[in-house]
């Protein structure tokens, strides 16, 4: 007997070949199979005569076979498959590629469904590659609403439609989780009903309600996993730090710029969850340049003067340096020893054993700092900087780390986390649930807006010249080079060459270029920044390593290369790395594309007020699969899709706190947030 628990290599329709293909798409139960989701529609729902087909319309004819015969077509190398059919309102010809086979199905007296588009073959009007099925009662593959799956080589849509359609009176297995009152209360589907309408709908209405239902679930689960590990921290102890206004105060008073109030509130905010001996989890989220930095500094600077060790975490050594120079220059007066700790520092065991000893108080690097041999004599509280850099499987670590630390105290740090990823609050709000959010809008006072622009091939040339005038009077370039494939860092390496070779002996040959990208060492890395930063190189041509932290002032150009393979976001961070001096500075976005999507998606770095704006438009055109990298967060499909339904977020929000409020976590929740941690790394 059939279950949902059942194998999949237990169904006939499944060999050995067909079976690792479908382990290939995670499919390995029933159960797998109706979680296999379709991503898109083919709507042959309406049924129409031959003698009302138009030509481009997508319909379904139900006709009987007149004649059915397949030809090869040598000077093509395939065979057609041609088939005359009717109705009784007249005749039409119908045609295959290479899928000779048909003949043993379509057989001369046959009535058929065909589903597709007229348009001209040989100057005919004739049904061209359409989908097809027998004519019975209840369709599968035409004359609906059809599905069409993610799918891999050796596994279409219509062989899982094959396999899905006669499974489907086993979703009344399905332990539907969530409490009836709760289904009533939001108007949602019952699970079984969600499965069914989402495989085969009835119509677009109900497609719709059951992927809400789907999408709910998944909501549900991710918030009510972040709410748990609040509820876990909050059950924790932390050290109970002073706010001492005599400290803070004189200290931003000297600083030789204005804090704006977004910083005032966020350092506030943060003053006041730390005064607490409950654990601060909290995110400071902010625009590139928004000054996340010296809220930092002024935090680390309080803990400091406790007697209390600070640690600062940062994705790259490039970036832990700078931070290590800038909180060096910030609290030289303040008679407290900082130190650097990367994989490359020298005499790291002399330095590990002073952080033991309790001589350092803000310890600045890269994740060396929570490897087993680093301990802490006395560490109450943990910076992460740029925490969305950090992989999924890092950051699950990193937040175990650091509530594990070896510090010599029966307490946790107190955690900050900062991003200059500006992140709209639907997102904020289901991947960082767990975090209180801190929002530095506002840029300091007297920055110049960045000049953007977009670049068409023909006018490169013009874009050449006046950069030639900017280097002439001493201002600096970065030309950015994307990513050709994600996974491939040859790719990388070899569009930044090929950059490197172009600009260097055709374009500016009068100038000094250096070029940086991921495979080369640290230390090459640090000596090419480090002569960009002292101005002996005129250009430097890099990947999206520049991306966080690089801060050279005299840098005001920026060329962006294939700016359409680009998030927003990220072309925003990148625009983020010029502009930090008083001089104006212009960004040049070239692109090869002249698709309408692309031009309104780079329009919109052009109108944006602020980073958090185009995160929202980002979110809107692309969706949130593309915005925050569906990869590196694990979030499933649906999820992704319904990031712009703030309502949904909080209803979910709202049934979680309930769930967790009244103990009313079931066996199936149990099991589902089992599979949701090792899934997404929400710990």
């Amino acid at each position: 007997m059939l279950s949902l628990s059942t194998k999949i290599e237990s169904l006939n329709k499944v060999g050995p070949a067909y079976l690792k293909k479908l382990h290939k798409l995670n499919i390995k139960t029933i159960q797998d199979l109706f979680f296999h989701f379709p991503h898109r529609y083919e709507d042959f729902s309406k049924r129409t005569s031959i003698s009302e087909l138009k030509e481009g319309e997508k319909a379904t004819i139900q006709a009987e076979i007149v004649e059915i015969k397949n030809t090869r077509l040598f000077h093509r190398k395939m065979s057609l498959t041609e088939a005359l059919v009717k109705d009784n309102t007249g005749m039409i010809k119908v045609t295959w590629f290479n899928q000779p086979y048909l003949i043993e199905t379509l057989k001369k007296g046959k009535i058929a469904n065909f589903s597709g588009k007229l348009s001209f073959y040989k100057k005919t009007l004739c049904l061209s590659n359409p989908v097809y099925e027998l004519a019975k009662k209840e369709t599968t593959h035409t004359g609906r609403l059809v599905p069409i799956y993610p799918e891999t080589e050796g596994i279409s849509s219509r062989y899982l439609r094959f396999l899905i359609k006669p499974l489907l009176y086993l979703t009344e297995q399905l332990d539907d989780f969530l409490p009836t009152q709760v289904k009533n209360k939001f108007n949602l589907m019952d699970l079984a009903q969600a499965i069914e309408q989402i495989h085969f709908p009835k119509n677009f209405l109900l497609e719709k309600k059951a992927r809400k239902r789907l999408a709910f679930n998944e909501l549900f689960l991710i918030q009510l996993a972040s709410l748990q590990q609040k509820q876990k921290i909050f059950k924790e102890k932390a050290i109970k730090l002073l706010f001492d206004k005599k400290l803070i105060k004189p200290f931003v008073d000297n600083l030789p710029f204005k804090l704006t109030d977004d910083q005032k509130i966020a350092a506030w905010e943060i003053f006041q969850d730390i005064v607490k001996n409950k654990p601060m989890n909290r995110l400071l989220n902010g625009d590139v340049g928004s000054g996340k930095t010296i809220v930092a500094i002024m935090v680390a600077l309080a803990v400091a003067k406790q007697k209390y060790q600070v640690a600062i975490m940062t994705p790259t050594e490039i970036l832990a340096k700078q931070h290590f120079q800038t909180f060096k220059d910030m609290l030289k007066n303040q008679k407290i020893k900082i130190a650097l700790l990367t994989s490359s520092s020298v005499k790291k065991a002399e330095l590990k054993k002073e952080i033991t000893q309790g001589k350092i108080d803000i310890i600045i690097g890269t994740h060396a700092i929570i490897q087993k041999d680093v301990s802490f004599k006395n560490l109450a509280m943990a910076i992460v900087d740029e925490q969305h850099r950090f992989g999924v499987a890092q950051r699950a670590a990193l937040q175990k780390k650091i509530c594990q630390i070896d510090d010599g105290l029966k307490t946790i740090p107190h955690l900050l986390s900062m991003t200059a990823t500006p992140i709209p609050r639907t997102l904020a709000l289901t991947i960082y649930g767990d975090l209180d959010i801190s929002l530095i809008k506002e840029l300091p006072k007297g920055r110049q807006k960045i000049i953007t622009k977009i670049v068409s091939p023909k006018n490169r040339d013009k874009t050449y010249n006046f950069i030639k005038e900017q280097i002439k009077e001493k201002r600096q370039v970065f030309v950015i080079c994307p990513l050709i494939e994600e996974s491939n860092k040859l790719t990388e390496i070899k569009s930044v060459t090929q950059e490197y070779e172009k600009l260097s002996k055709n374009v500016f040959p009068e100038f000094k270029l250096a070029m940086l990208h991921g495979k080369l060492k640290p230390k090459e890395k640090e000596k090419i920044m480090d002569e960009f930063k002292k101005a002996k190189t005129d250009i430097l041509i890099s990947t999206s390593v520049v991306e966080v932290g690089v801060d050279i002032p005299n840098a005001t150009v920026m060329i962006i290369e294939g700016a359409d393979r680009f998030g927003l976001a990220q072309l925003h961070q990148f625009r983020g790395r010029i502009g930090r001096e008083k001089v104006q500075s212009h960004c040049f976005l070239f692109t090869d594309s002249n698709a309408q999507k692309t031009n309104m998606r780079l329009k919109a770095i052009l109108t944006a007020k602020d980073g958090f704006e185009l995160a929202e438009k980002d979110l809107k055109i692309r969706g949130a699969g593309d915005f925050i990298g569906t990869r590196q967060w694990g979030l499933p499909d649906l999820v992704m899709a319904s990031l712009n339904d703030l309502e949904l977020i909080k209803k979910s929000r709202e049934v979680a706190e309930m769930i967790l409020k009244n103990n009313l976590i079931n066996q199936t929740m149990k099991l589902k947030l089992k599979d949701l941690n090792k899934d997404i790394h929400l710990e």
